[in-house]
């Protein structure tokens, strides 16, 4: 993996700025807190996958939860350490050894998209949340309306179309991204998991990619996701989805 990860700790001298600093990026995540913060008590220890600059992580220190993370960029555990998070520089595929229990996870913003072997992503979670633990996990949909619009109207068709594509989208930093479906992603954690419901997140929210909106447009269209983003229909158009898992 050593091509994705220099791609990750490249990304990561600016990720703050490309997306947790900015309007869309502020208000995608904000929707994703509003779903899962009721998932987890003051005094629980949630792992968190795919950390990135420790962002989630705060959150949930501040409320009392304490946070277990990891990410493979060493730059991004770098910076999340530096905030004061429990961060350590792990791969997914290798979270079996960790060698203690959670009382929920979360992996945030399409981390798991960047895994081709899902299967024992979902195996090594099972051994690692308690029974009637909660995993969210907020991943890149195989249909986003915005992504669909937006780059048909710069007249390009192959990057309107790229989540339709079976199996992977071309990699951009080095690392091959994949648009399973919720049938898919039931299949991986159905064996140990129950799903308790799933939500759209950045349905009029647009991709942290769309730069033509102001930031009132863009809190605006929070707005009005908070309203429509979680309804039958509507949720399967969004750029994320957020799963939500109960260990059985």
């Amino acid at each position: 993996m050593p091509s994705s990860l220099t791609g990750f700790d490249q990304l990561a001298r600016n990720y703050d700025a490309l997306w947790n600093t900015t309007t869309i990026g502020m208000s995608q995540r904000r929707a994703v807190w509003h779903w899962i913060d009721p998932l987890f008590r003051r005094g629980d220890w949630i792992f968190d996958l795919g950390c990135g600059t420790g962002e989630d992580a705060i959150h949930f220190q501040k409320r009392g939860v304490e946070v277990y993370a990891i990410d493979a960029s060493a730059e991004m555990v770098r910076l999340a350490q530096a905030r004061g998070v429990n961060a350590h520089q792990n791969t997914i595929d290798r979270i079996s050894g960790i060698g203690r229990r959670f009382d929920g996870a979360i992996c945030n913003f399409g981390v798991l998209n960047c895994v081709e072997q899902l299967d024992g992503v979902a195996l090594s979670l099972s051994q690692l949340v308690r029974s009637g633990g909660k995993v969210a996990i907020c991943v890149l949909g195989p249909c986003c309306l915005w992504e669909m619009c937006y780059f048909l109207w710069h007249g390009n068709l192959r990057k309107a179309l790229r989540r339709f594509t079976r199996g992977k989208a071309p990699p951009s930093i080095g690392v091959d991204v994949h648009y399973p479906s919720n049938q898919r992603w039931m299949e991986v954690f159905g064996q140990k998991f129950s799903l308790i419901n799933w939500y759209g997140i950045g349905l009029c929210v647009p991709p942290s990619y769309v730069r033509e909106l102001s930031d009132l447009m863009v809190l605006q269209l929070s707005e009005a996701d908070q309203h429509i983003a979680h309804l039958p229909g509507f949720r399967a158009l969004a750029d994320h989805r957020l799963l939500v898992f109960e260990r059985l």
